[in-house]
């Protein structure tokens, strides 16, 4: 892997940390800051948000009431460039309660792009529920559904 791939994957691995310690600060702007202006947001219940000042209330909503004192765990799995300024990273992820661990429940997709100051940003997010019942019975029942990666 050429050098120049290498800093790519350690920049786009840092935007992740940097939004993980933002949601452990709780800090809404930093949050929102990893996002590109005007990045799409989706949740794990289908709740669709755009750009960074949606994506700043809604975590700051979510803070001051149902997630209040959570971290969040999110262990990169997979990340793949495209072309040279586009990073798509899929994850496993949960939110965490505070002092307590969970297994990681949920499946991430962001699409980053390299903004012109060479900063890169997440443009798009999608998070998903892994509902793991449903998936061994579909593979039992249907195993040309079982993913071959």
């Amino acid at each position: 892997m050429p050098n120049d791939r290498l800093a790519d994957r350690s920049a786009v691995t840092e935007t992740i940390q940097a939004l993980t310690a933002a949601w452990a600060a709780h800090d809404d702007q930093a949050y929102a800051d990893q996002f590109t202006p005007d990045a799409t947001y989706v949740t794990w219940v289908g709740t669709r948000y755009q750009g960074r000042g949606d994506i700043a209330a809604s975590h700051r909503e979510l803070w001051r009431k149902f997630l209040k004192g959570t971290t969040l765990a999110d262990e990169i799995t997979d990340i793949r460039f495209p072309t040279a300024d586009t990073a798509i990273v899929t994850s496993r992820g949960e939110v965490q309660p505070a002092g307590r661990t969970r297994r990681l429940g949920k499946v991430q997709t962001y699409v980053l792009v390299r903004d012109p100051d060479g900063r890169w940003r997440i443009a798009a997010f999608q998070n998903t529920k892994h509902r793991t019942l449903a998936e061994a019975f579909s593979f039992r029942f249907a195993p040309g559904l079982r993913p071959t990666a």
